[in-house]
């Protein structure tokens, strides 16, 4: 990791630090659990124990870390019950910006989305399951970005950021790809038809059958 923090500046340390660890733990080259050594931190990063003390605290805030009593800061877990109830206030988020992105969104916006719903569907058949996650993500930073509520795009935020403690075979199991993908063909039918109660109704029953996944692939 000593390369990502080859460029840093004094001004921007703080943040710098703070982007590389939480980058590290999206991920997975850190796995929930897994104990945070500030010494071996501050030898691979090159910067002081102030330093990443400040980046874990940030982290701890956005409870991607966890500070354990005699053991000191680790990854952050995330059970089976937590990511069945982030995903279902996921679902009504975004159901909520599925509409506004249907009603709001310019001719720039819905080519953009029609091009990461392509990158989606090419995953989706070569069954490219690392390539999918990234390509569905872009399809709601996109809605995000147009979002101008931020409250609500920082609530949303927070919640993404957790899922992504999640193993990534229980993000989108490998026998929903088809599925998911047929979900978010709606949410993209009803977004161009600027139809805001269909691309709302979409979201939502997306998030629903993903919540249902995850609990059935976890055997709950």
């Amino acid at each position: 990791m000593a390369a990502d923090m080859s460029l840093v500046r004094p001004e921007t340390l703080r943040f710098q630090v703070e982007n590389v660890l939480r980058q590290a733990i999206i991920d997975g080259r850190f796995a929930p659990g897994e104990r945070l050594i500030e010494r071996e931190l501050c030898a691979s990063l090159g910067v002081s124990r102030t330093s990443i003390r400040e980046a874990l605290r940030k982290l701890e805030a956005e409870k991607l870390v966890t500070i354990v009593a005699n053991k000191g800061p680790m990854v952050a877990s995330l059970s089976v019950k937590e990511a069945a109830d982030l995903l279902a206030l996921r679902g009504l988020l975004e159901g909520f910006i599925a509409r506004e992105f249907s009603q709001s969104a310019s001719t720039e916006e819905l080519a953009e989305f029609a091009a990461a719903v392509a990158q989606l569907h090419a995953a989706a058949v070569a069954q490219d399951h690392a390539g999918y996650l990234p390509a569905e993500k872009a399809l709601y930073r996109l809605m995000l970005a147009r979002c101008d509520n931020q409250l609500l795009n920082e609530s949303l935020t927070g919640l993404h950021l957790r899922l992504n403690l999640l193993p990534v075979n229980l993000q989108v199991p490998a026998d929903r790809l088809a599925e998911s993908l047929q979900e978010i063909e709606s949410l993209y039918q009803a977004i161009v038809a600027r139809d805001g109660e269909a691309a709302e109704k979409a979201a939502r029953w997306h998030m629903t059958n993903a919540r249902q996944a995850v609990l059935q692939s976890s055997g709950k």
